[in-house]
């Protein structure tokens, strides 16, 4: 196809900086990443960024209290600072390789969905051997940046790639892919904490268990766009799922999700701005709840995206936290 036009997806935002800036060649590679949607990275990244966040947090607190020159404040945050880019590096291409895998697995679903039929690979701009090649590329790129954290944060990154093998198939086989995503894109959790800390605990562990319900959340409100769709193709999701009963749904979820993350804080011994953050983040999310339409699926795709607003919240509490401390 020569006409740039064509080249184009349906469910992505025609006046994107990839569309302005790189040739037309580059496109459809862009689009399997999505670095013409980046929500999708955002939201991986910001349980990188909150769980590195709350680790810094009481790193700097235990030196405060039995201080360390070696890895006293201005240590910790030049290695803060760099983490912080490390994971966004791998959001980007972690993400970008993992949809180019689902993509992959789901070309044949993705050819009868009206949304999806003009992606790369179900148009036959890009061939699967072409796709592969480039979610190694971008993989190995993954590695790098594994691969400077410590090793348990090594192994335990490794370990999740079990979980995104298997997502692109749950929604075959179960009405909760939604669970099977908030497992995968809610391991930085996990992993922030891991990098600094160099082991687990319970705060991580609840941190996680937090970020799952919200992702499950914030995914059904996505899969609302699709139900009509999924349901001829044979598609599952908590969308269909809960379908009239979403909003009970997500008040379940979302609270859940807020009793989590304060219990998170209250075993990090972390301070009250992060509180704050979280007291304004869940205002966010009854703000959801309450517009919420599900028939409207521009509605539902800007209530997705705007769970982005949430992670800048919920990270500015922590990023508050951290400043009152040192202050």
């Amino acid at each position: 196809m020569n006409n740039s036009e064509n080249q184009r997806v349906a469910d992505a935002p025609s006046n994107n900086w990839v569309y302005r800036l790189l040739p037309v060649g580059l496109w459809p590679y862009a689009q399997l990443a999505r670095w013409d949607r980046p929500i999708g990275w955002w939201l991986l990244l910001w349980p990188c960024w909150w769980s590195l966040a709350l680790a810094v947090n009481v790193r700097i607190n235990v030196n405060l209290a039995d201080p360390d020159p070696l890895t006293g404040p201005p240590v910790i945050l030049v290695v803060f600072a760099i983490y912080l880019v490390l994971f966004l590096i791998g959001a980007i291409v972690m993400r970008g390789a993992g949809c180019t895998y689902n993509d992959l697995v789901d070309k044949d679903i993705d050819a009868k969905v009206a949304r999806t039929a003009s992606r790369p690979i179900p148009s036959g701009r890009v061939s699967s051997g072409q796709a592969k090649a480039f979610m190694v590329s971008q993989a190995l790129i993954g590695a790098l940046v594994l691969f400077s954290f410590n090793w348990f944060s090594v192994y335990l990154g490794l370990a999740s790639l079990i979980i995104v093998a298997i997502y692109p198939f749950a929604k075959r086989v179960t009405d909760w892919p939604q669970l099977v995503l908030g497992l995968a894109f809610s391991w930085g959790a996990l992993m922030g904490w891991a990098t600094i800390m160099g082991a687990l605990s319970l705060s991580p562990l609840l941190l996680y268990a937090g970020s799952i319900l919200w992702v499950i959340g914030y995914d059904t409100l996505y899969a609302h766009q699709d139900k009509e769709d999924d349901a001829l193709v044979g598609v599952r999701s908590t969308a269909r799922l809960f379908a009239e009963n979403t909003k009970p749904a997500l008040v379940m979820l979302y609270g859940g999700a807020v009793a989590l993350f304060l219990a998170s804080f209250y075993t990090a011994g972390i301070g009250w701005p992060a509180y704050l953050g979280l007291a304004i983040g869940a205002a966010h999310m009854g703000w959801q709840i309450k517009v919420l339409d599900i028939d409207d699926a521009d509605q539902c795709l800007k209530l997705f995206k705007s769970n982005g607003h949430f992670g800048w919240i919920f990270f500015a509490g922590l990023l508050a936290t951290m400043f009152e401390i040192l202050l």
